[in-house]
């Protein structure tokens, strides 16, 4: 927390305004809105309830198919499920981590034949990194198919000067308590199509009509935030360019200290944009480092450190053994060999020191 949180906080109490929805949660949109610049934009519970809507908005039915990214969490999958359509995997290229366009326009081409043009694109923007977006919306575009853009990990990032999650259909953030800013469990479905956020706002408060009873015409859900949490949430906002220079920081402190670690390579910053460095995470070559991801990751463990590999790639999953995947040797590659480091933006240069010996005598000791 910034220290700006708690008054905000203190002035919610003050109204008694705790439930869901209220003054804060209509401020928190609209600051949002300005700062990623998107016209509109819901606040809702989570990151993956503002996906599974923009989904829904679709009208899915069982068995379309949704191309998504390969490298990443879950839950930028997971409601596909929920909608009862078919995910479809694309790989990473190798210059970013993100979805590769050239195989996307592969997957693409492949559903058409099929005959199942695919319903929409999810694009992850991953580890604090936008995709390289242009290609990628051209695609979509050519076709008539929806994008939409996952920006969990990647708010105060930027692609070509621009917000990523700006460019599609859509964009879904997310301020869960491991996020660049928190609420300490929250999200944003942002876009220019007002229609969407009305129907989305709509869905999120248990789909209740307009009417002095309770009226209902269409399944709904309790996906919308709270006004405690919203009053946390602008607080945040205010200071989330310090959060970024701070994850930056700490990638480039780590840069220094491993510059001469032979097989170690971080995650590429692309030249389209600036990178949140969300989470630093880096490779590690074992037919150059004579060590492996594995090792050192113990090796922090051993000492109370946590690091984590890489997103398991989604066709690895075995709930998705099933899906098509186009490529899959980038991100399996990643996964095997890549790291994520300590990176929380209140990380001193004692910590990171920290860090920094143990990973340096993991390599030497080996």
């Amino acid at each position: 927390m910034s220290g700006e949180e708690i008054e905000l906080v203190r002035e919610t109490f003050a109204s008694n305004w705790i439930a869901p929805l209220g003054p804060n949660v209509d401020a928190f949109e609209q600051e949002f809105a300005a700062r990623v610049q998107t016209k509109h934009a819901v606040a809702l519970s989570s990151g993956t309830a503002a996906l599974h809507l923009a989904l829904r908005g679709l009208n899915l039915q069982p068995g379309d198919e949704v191309i998504c990214s390969s490298l990443t969490f879950s839950a930028s999958v997971n409601p596909v499920l929920y909608e009862r359509a078919t995910p479809v995997f694309v790989d990473s290229e190798e210059s970013s981590w993100n979805m590769d366009p050239a195989l996307l326009a592969e997957a693409v081409s492949a559903g058409i034949k099929r005959g199942k043009k695919p319903r929409a694109v999810i694009l992850v923007h991953l580890y604090g990194q936008s995709a390289d977006i242009d290609p990628i919306a051209a695609v979509c575009a050519r076709q008539g198919i929806p994008l939409i853009e996952d920006a969990a990990e990647a708010l105060g990032a930027t692609y070509k000067g621009r917000a990523p999650g700006t460019f599609g259909d859509c964009g879904i953030y997310s301020f869960n308590g491991n996020k660049i800013i928190t609420t300490s469990g929250g999200g944003m479905l942002g876009s220019d199509n007002k229609a969407l956020i009305d129907k989305a706002r709509f869905w999120a408060t248990q789909a209740r009509d307009p009417a002095p009873h309770y009226e209902h015409s269409e399944v709904g859900f309790n996906y919308r935030m709270s006004n405690v949490l919203a009053a946390i949430g602008r607080g945040q906002l205010r200071v989330l360019g310090d959060r970024v220079n701070a994850r930056r920081r700490n990638c480039a402190y780590y840069q220094k200290a491993f510059k001469d670690l032979p097989g170690v390579a971080f995650m590429p910053e692309a030249d389209y944009g600036r990178s949140t460095r969300w989470l630093t995470c880096l490779t590690i070559d074992p037919t150059i480092a004579e060590t492996n991801r594995e090792k050192v990751r113990l090796a922090l463990e051993r000492e109370n450190i946590e690091a984590r590999p890489v997103w398991k790639p989604m066709h690895l999953q075995p709930i998705f053994k099933d899906c098509l995947c186009f490529g899959g040797g980038v991100s399996s590659r990643l996964f095997e060999n890549g790291l994520c480091l300590p990176s929380g933006s209140n990380l001193s240069s004692k910590d990171l020191d920290r860090v920094i010996k143990v990973f340096r005598r993991s390599f030497i000791s080996t």
